[in-house]
């Protein structure tokens, strides 16, 4: 019965003398979309998705960014870095599109900050992706350039996350709220986008770790303002970044969505244990493990 109406729709279908593109349109639907769907379900793998649970679970207890600990366990994993940055600017644009949404709706976005930051980091992303695509073509692989940049980012990261923590308990000790004027020093703040935004596209690490610290040090806005606007620029970012490394082939589709099925429980499940945890101790444990993650990354333990 199923299969007499299968054909009858595609009869129907033929006579009525589709279009180009809906003809092409309907025999993807009714033949390579769901073999590529039953290709995905075949690369359901285990482990990753015990990765993405894990590193979503330390996500949601601590507040450390995904990149930092989800690249460098890829590469551990034997993934190759290209891809393994490419694949993280990937799920990195699906995770934070929710948070910038919810943040969007509570007016905790400082727009003009977003603005100039990416005014900076958008194109620089993208130039530090075709400068591995570049290398990739001239030298066969840019692995080991990726590799090192990695280490060096995640090492710059760990101590950036450790400042973070000093600077916020600090800053909520003697209540220094004096904002910046972003507009009078737009110029800098693009350039710091620029150096963060060419440092994500080449590790995708930084997206978070190193503005943060940008936005508590220098620019002094709220606690609140700070995560949602570190958010709406990294997800400007990364999408940015991510549609350049899936333009030179370097983003695993099956591999992201294997770490998203663990990653958003594991996110749940962290920010409901963050209240009854101290933060800070493991923020110091988790900073450590990046700095660790980094010089093993350069070879230097």
């Amino acid at each position: 019965m199923g299969i007499g109406l299968f054909h009858f729709a595609n009869s129907l279908v033929t006579s009525l003398g589709l279009s180009s593109p809906a003809a092409i349109l309907w025999h993807f639907l009714q033949g390579q979309l769901p073999g590529e769907t039953w290709e995905l379900i075949g690369q359901f793998r285990v482990l990753i998705v015990i990765a993405g649970l894990v590193v979503g679970f330390l996500i949601g207890l601590t507040g450390v960014g995904g990149g930092t600990l989800l690249t460098p366990m890829l590469v551990l994993f034997g993934v190759p870095p290209t891809v393994a940055v490419g694949t993280d600017l990937f799920y990195g644009s699906l995770t934070k599109l929710a948070g910038t949404y919810q943040h969007w709706r509570q007016g905790s976005i400082h727009w003009k900050w977003v603005l100039y930051l990416a005014t900076g980091s958008v194109p620089c992303a993208v130039l530090a992706t075709f400068l591995i695509h570049a290398v990739n073509v001239r030298y066969g692989s840019a692995d080991t350039m990726v590799r090192i940049g990695l280490g060096g980012v995640l090492i710059l990261a760990s101590f950036s996350t450790l400042i973070n923590d000093w600077y916020r308990k600090r800053n909520a000790r003697t209540n220094r709220l004096a904002l910046f004027d972003v507009e009078a020093h737009r110029g800098k703040v693009i350039l710091v986008g620029a150096v963060v935004g060419f440092l994500v596209g080449l590790t995708s690490v930084g997206s978070g770790a190193l503005i943060a610290v940008v936005l508590l040090m220098v620019a002094q806005l709220p606690a609140t303002a700070v995560v949602g606007t570190d958010i709406a620029h990294a997800l400007l970012l990364v999408t940015a970044g991510a549609i350049a490394h899936w333009q030179i082939g370097t983003v695993n589709v099956p591999l992201a969505l294997n770490l998203l099925i663990g990653s958003f429980p594991g996110v749940v499940l962290g920010s409901r244990m963050a209240y009854y945890t101290p933060a800070r101790p493991l923020r110091f444990g988790v900073a450590l493990l990046v700095l660790a993650g980094g010089l093993k990354m350069v070879h230097l333990i």
